[in-house]
């Protein structure tokens, strides 16, 4: 006879773990486009639980040199679709490097704000990504960018530094082809201009700051809250506000008094939770579960009514999965890192905990009869309100936090039991260790999944993982899905690849797109 372990049949055989993850233990690497596709996703810059800024830029640049140009392109923009901020710079920065045609047309769907634009050229600048200038190309893009921008682009970009617009325009020195964008730009550098030149806005605003009467100007907020405003000065802002600046500036609005006048209460309400303007806005639903923890003790019960209808909203289109679903949200110690990572001056309060307790809670409400694994060490118990909110449900998920990470504790956990559901979701950054074998081998993860596949063979596995780490506990199968990040475009993912669609979907979503 052959021997069976050289020669069984591939069906059942677990690819090895020839990685090791941040913790030393087995894990699977991804190949060259996952990695970048999913640090695209997920890579902030930031000092994380395990890496630091240094690293991550290194192996993001390293990843953009070493995939075809054109997937680059498509990650760069994926990345800004995603809503990141530093990550589509770097990229895009990689990509002028590489493949100018395409640099130039993704540049566009990349760099659609002035904070963008600046973003760009500190990267550019710093030489991180090969090259210490502008170059031409880049240059010529952004002083394309700037030709082409409304006054009001021009203002937003002119709030903030390193690099100030002041300094980008000294260094590419655009062209302006009229006398008040003459001015304008002239203003911007601090160069003495014809003020009657300058956009209305910009008039009224140095009016107001010289006199302190007359309307609000319609200006950027950041240039607002140099004025000497009073009360009433800041409900007109707060009633003019776009639908971000409100939900981000509450407590402000709030410290200022506008809230004290009910109808304002009643009228920014409605506005958080128009589900047009939620549409619009392109909000995070981990944002909407933040806004409603961070406002302020006194803040008006109809606003924080508000924030959550607009958080239901914001996770409307997730679809019921059909057949049975187990949803398991890591709570383990290492998710308790910012998922910006730590960034002085800058860290959000969204943790990796967060995001994994909302996924999870956000099913739930899909799925009114998903299991519920939170997991560390081993599974935890909670108890959840399956008609309840989805704050309330994310917060008491997220409350469970601590303890090492063990990824196959809830496969173990159903396998124990005898219960092998069609979906299982599986959201954590994959630093599993607890479970792990210092011999060769696979992963606990799939060796769980392999014998809960024997109960189910249609069975599917989706990892969201949540951080830029490199490395997945479960993969090599057609029927387990790697995602990378989370917004509300995951959810879509989830359903899709549950109705039947190959574990390469993801990055197939981003191969289509086009350049």
């Amino acid at each position: 006879m052959a021997n069976k372990s050289v020669f069984a049949a591939w069906a059942g055989r677990l690819p090895l773990a020839t990685a090791r993850n941040a913790e030393g233990a087995p894990a699977l690497p991804y190949d060259d486009v996952h990695a970048l596709a999913q640090l695209s996703v997920t890579g902030s810059f930031g000092a994380m639980v395990y890496g630091d800024p240094e690293a991550e830029l290194a192996r993001t640049v390293e990843l953009a040199g070493r995939v075809d140009p054109l997937f680059l392109a498509q990650a760069t923009i994926h990345a800004r679709r995603a809503h990141r901020k530093d990550m589509p710079a770097v990229l895009l920065a990689a990509l002028s490097g590489r493949e100018p045609l395409l640099f130039r047309r993704a540049f566009w769907r990349v760099v659609d704000n002035g904070r963008m634009l600046r973003t760009f050229v500190q990267v550019m600048r710093s030489g991180r990504t090969g090259r210490r200038s502008l170059g031409s190309a880049p240059k010529a893009m952004v002083r394309d960018w700037l030709d082409r921008a409304s006054d009001r682009a021009i203002l937003e970009a002119a709030v903030g530094n390193d690099p100030s617009l002041a300094d980008v325009i000294r260094m590419v020195h655009p062209r302006p082809a009229s006398a008040e964008r003459r001015a304008l730009y002239a203003w911007v550098i601090g160069k003495p201009c014809d003020v009657g030149l300058l956009p209305a806005a910009l008039r009224d605003w140095l009016r107001f700051r010289e006199t302190g009467e007359g309307l609000v100007p319609d200006v950027p907020f950041q240039m607002l809250t140099q004025l000497p405003l009073a009360r009433e000065h800041w409900a007109a802002i707060a009633e003019g506000a776009s639908w971000q600046m409100l939900r981000q500036n509450l407590n402000t609005f709030l410290r200022h008094g506008v809230f004290e006048d009910p109808e304002a209460v009643e009228r920014a309400a409605a506005r958080l939770s128009d589900p047009e303007r939620i549409a619009r806005a392109r909000v995070l639903p981990y944002q909407l579960m933040v806004a409603g923890e961070s406002v302020d003790a006194a803040m008006p019960q109809a606003i924080r009514e508000a924030l959550d209808a607009a958080l239901e909203l914001s996770v409307a289109n997730l679809p019921a999965v059909a057949g049975s679903v187990a949803v398991c949200p890591d709570v383990s110690g290492s998710m308790s890192g910012s998922v910006t990572g730590f960034r002085k001056g800058a860290t959000s309060r969204v943790r990796h905990i967060d995001v994994a307790a909302l996924v999870a809670a956000a099913v739930l409400r899909a799925n009114p009869h998903a299991i519920v694994l939170p997991f560390e060490h081993g599974v935890r118990e909670v108890t959840l309100d399956r008609s309840g909110t989805i704050r309330a449900n994310a917060r008491a998920l997220a409350a469970l936090g601590g303890g090492g990470t063990n990824c196959s504790a809830p496969l173990a956990w159903l396998n124990a039991r005898g219960i092998a559901p069609d979906l299982v979701v599986l959201v954590s950054d994959n630093q599993s260790w607890v479970d792990a074998s210092r011999g060769a081998g696979s992963t606990a993860t799939l060796a769980e999944w392999e014998r809960l596949k024997r109960r189910n063979r249609d069975a599917r596995l989706i990892c969201i993982d949540v951080a830029p780490y490199g490395t997945t506990q479960a993969g090599g199968r057609p029927d387990v899905l790697n995602v990378g990040g989370f917004s509300d475009d995951v959810f879509a993912r989830v359903a899709a690849f549950a109705r039947g669609d190959g574990p390469d979907l993801w990055v197939r979503e981003i191969e289509a797109i086009e350049v």
